[in-house]
């Protein structure tokens, strides 16, 4: 298991923010403080969803990576359906 301190998983926070904000279109949570919020959330949403599906725990940096970037994905897309939109005329 990756032991990581808080300023760890704020670095995979920021990265897999940043990927989820190039993955997923539209205008809701974005900016640096946005991204890593959304990651850092992304990496506790994606956990638990590797755990449900019995993924085990990633291994390395790069699969905690991969574990808050589809957390992180997840995340921005149910903000995304929240955030209200505009109609354009």
């Amino acid at each position: 298991m990756l032991d990581m301190d808080l300023v760890g998983w704020i670095v995979v926070g920021f990265i897999a923010g940043g990927l989820s904000a190039m993955l997923v279109p539209g205008r809701a949570a974005r900016g640096c403080l946005a991204n890593i919020l959304v990651g850092v959330l992304g990496g506790i949403v994606g956990g638990w969803l590797g755990r449900q599906l019995a993924f085990g725990d990633p291994r390395g940096f790069l699969g905690a990576v991969v574990v808050a970037l589809v957390g992180a994905v997840v995340v921005r897309l149910v903000l995304e359906a929240l955030a209200p939109h505009e109609e354009r005329r």
